[in-house]
């Protein structure tokens, strides 16, 4: 199998030859940012959306932009390029840079950025018509979820709890209140409306969110964003999660109880057909 290529700091390399410093501050400190952009016949899907979260997440931390959204676009066609694979999910990672170890912010540093691609596997078509499994925990992560941190312990602890347990999935809970998943928003449908945690701080906003708000709209289909109660997520009719590597995918059990009757439901249907149409139209 032919070795990955990669992008590192201007150059194209096989991805066993990319180097960074043992002082670049994103794996001294997690000081970075990074984005997933899945590619559809290597076009990408929600570019500008997601390279807008990217410029957001940049901002937030003052990680100062190397490049216009148009340089963005030209490197990641560069990495998809050199790649041999049809559908693919781009990774983008941008860190302060390199810097002798201080926590407050070095001075006239440049950022390191890193770009690789890996071949897009999405649930296959049993999955989504089976549905999956997820557990809950508590929410225990800082509050600046909004920020697509390279940080992502707390992230990486859950899904870890969610492999033992051997579900796809944990749900996460603060305070009572339905957050998101290890690394996918979650979805609750009660009597033919789809409900929503707000976009704040306690949540990554997913592209998803945007687009299953325009597919709603399109679709007739009633959302609301608000607080949801650990109680209305088990007693839902319907529970969906969403992600670039899961599209949109129905849950049917958590902590092995039931959700709804057991089965993907209609309005998760609706979304999923919803979802494959614009992607199609790409």
């Amino acid at each position: 199998m032919t070795e990955p290529i990669v992008y590192l700091n201007g150059e194209l390399t096989p991805v066993s030859e990319a180097k960074v410093s043992v002082l670049d501050r994103g794996f001294i400190f997690g000081d970075g940012v990074y984005e997933v952009i899945p590619m559809y016949d290597r076009k990408p899907f929600r570019g500008a959306q997601h390279l807008a979260r990217l410029f957001r997440s940049q901002a937030t931390i003052g990680i100062p932009n190397p490049h216009s959204a148009d340089e963005w676009l030209a490197l990641i066609d560069r990495v998809v390029r050199a790649n041999d694979l049809r559908d693919q999910m781009i990774y983008i990672q941008v860190t302060r840079g390199v810097a002798k170890r201080a926590h407050a912010f070095p001075k006239d540093v440049t950022p390191t950025v890193f770009i690789m691609t890996n071949a897009m596997v999405l649930p296959s078509a049993e999955v989504r018509a089976a549905g999956v499994a997820c557990v809950t925990m508590e929410d225990k992560r800082w509050l600046n979820c909004q920020i697509k941190a390279t940080s992502l312990l707390g992230n990486v602890l859950a899904a870890q709890h969610a492999a033992e347990e051997g579900v796809t999935e944990a749900i996460q809970f603060r305070d009572g209140f339905l957050s998101e998943a290890s690394s996918s928003n979650v979805w609750v449908v009660k009597n033919g409306k789809l409900l929503a945690p707000p976009k704040d701080n306690l949540i990554l906003e997913g592209i998803r969110y945007g687009l299953i708000e325009e597919l709603c709209a399109a679709k007739d289909i009633q959302l609301e964003s608000r607080r949801i109660t650990q109680e209305e997520v088990f007693g839902a009719d319907e529970l969906m999660l969403s992600s670039a590597s899961k599209e949109i995918l129905p849950v049917v059990t958590v902590d092995g109880r039931t959700i709804g009757n057991g089965k993907p439901g209609p309005v998760w249907a609706r979304l999923y057909a919803a979802y494959q149409e614009a992607k199609a139209a790409l």
